[in-house]
């Protein structure tokens, strides 16, 4: 593929270059919304909306053992969405950019314009 974009006008390979970027970035907002897309995923980050929190403040809230969220954690850790650091025995957990709440937030309305148009509709008939 090297030697093949060697032989092309410069500004084709730009475009390639352009291309293969931005293919390369859909493909990691994918992987962020994917992990996002789970409904622990999405309990464990409202329970971090207020801030850090240990693993075992997280289990009660979402009602799931720990090994569960030990691996719903881990996940998006390797996604970059949350942080971890020990605390003596304890495991805490924050999330990394807060701007995944302004993601989660616009979802939430989206979704409940969706609802007030439907309700309207049912009004209606």
């Amino acid at each position: 593929m090297v030697k093949m974009l060697a032989l092309l006008p410069i500004n084709h390979q730009r475009l390639i270059n352009q291309s293969s970027m931005k293919t390369k970035v859909f493909e990691m907002e994918a992987q962020v919304l994917k992990a996002l897309a789970q409904p622990t995923r999405l309990k464990i980050l409202e329970c971090l909306r207020k801030g850090e929190r240990s693993i075992y403040e997280i289990i009660p809230y979402i009602h799931a053992e720990q090994s569960n969220v030990s691996r719903h954690i881990s996940l998006m850790h390797k996604n970059d969405i949350v942080t971890t650091r020990k605390d003596g025995v304890k495991v805490m957990v924050k999330v990394k950019d807060t701007e995944i709440f302004n993601i989660l937030d616009r979802v939430s309305k989206i979704l409940k314009d969706r609802f007030k148009e439907q309700e309207k509709l049912l009004l209606e008939i």
